[in-house]
């Protein structure tokens, strides 16, 4: 499983921390099953499954995008963010 434990809804000085509630409710949902029967989508930058719902935790966690209000802002750092990723994979 992959958590953000950083930062949501955009970037330094735009979003705010992830509430650690949120990062526990998540891994304690992976490591106690609940996430085994889960519905999933698929981020379309990085081609991840994130959980569509998972107790208390609010939506917009669970989908980064939906966690930024500039939409447009959060596209823009996901290609971005791609591209470093492609770039320094390349070497490999």
């Amino acid at each position: 499983w992959l958590v953000n434990t950083g930062w949501s809804g955009g970037g330094y000085g735009v979003g705010s921390r992830m509430k650690i509630a949120y990062t526990r409710g998540l891994l304690n949902a992976a490591l106690n099953g609940d996430l085994e029967n889960a519905e999933f989508a698929t981020d379309p930058f990085f081609g991840l499954a994130y959980p569509t719902a998972c107790g208390d935790i609010p939506a917009d966690v669970l989908n980064p995008r939906e966690s930024w209000k500039d939409k447009a802002a959060y596209d823009k750092a996901a290609t971005n963010l791609t591209g470093l990723f492609e770039k320094n994979f390349a070497k490999f």
